[in-house]
């Protein structure tokens, strides 16, 4: 039956040609941009709203951020906005604070952040910082040269 199978395949005239595509899966894709003013605002949002795929467009000046919901390439969505508004854009690089073990680590902090955001990042030496307990943080400090009235043994 498996040449017959292929055979009948070749043959078949109902599919007429239809190549078979995988569809993208709805993906929400957030995009940090700089807005002055109602005009950019207008601006960024023209910018997506034309664009294959795309469903729902949210944008949030105060944020700075651009929300974008639909079918679609997240670097294809951050490179046109970049290109038709001739702005810096990014993806949208915070996370709530709550999420992150330490906010207040240096390179997590920004103090460009919106209100309750820290910056996501992927530094190996901030994920060590996270997992260190906080008895383990207090006896490397007790004994550190950095803070000598910590031990008065030393």
């Amino acid at each position: 039956m498996g040449a017959l199978d292929h055979l009948s395949n070749i043959f078949d005239c109902s599919t007429a040609h239809s190549k078979l595509k995988k569809r993208r899966p709805l993906q929400t894709v957030e995009i940090k941009i700089k807005m002055d003013c109602e005009g950019c605002e207008r601006k960024v949002r023209r910018s997506v709203e034309g664009m294959k795929g795309v469903t729902s467009v949210e944008v949030s000046p105060k944020q700075n951020k651009l929300t974008v919901i639909g079918y679609v390439d997240p670097e294809k969505v951050v490179h046109r906005v970049a290109h038709r508004t001739g702005k810096k854009a990014e993806l949208w690089p915070y996370v709530p604070y709550d999420v992150v073990a330490h906010p207040y680590a240096p390179g997590v902090y920004d103090k460009k952040a919106p209100a309750g955001y820290v910056r996501n990042t992927e530094d190996p030496q901030i994920s060590q910082l996270a997992r260190a307990s906080s008895t383990e943080v207090r006896y490397t400090t007790a004994f550190s040269d950095e803070n000598p009235a910590a031990c008065v043994v030393m």
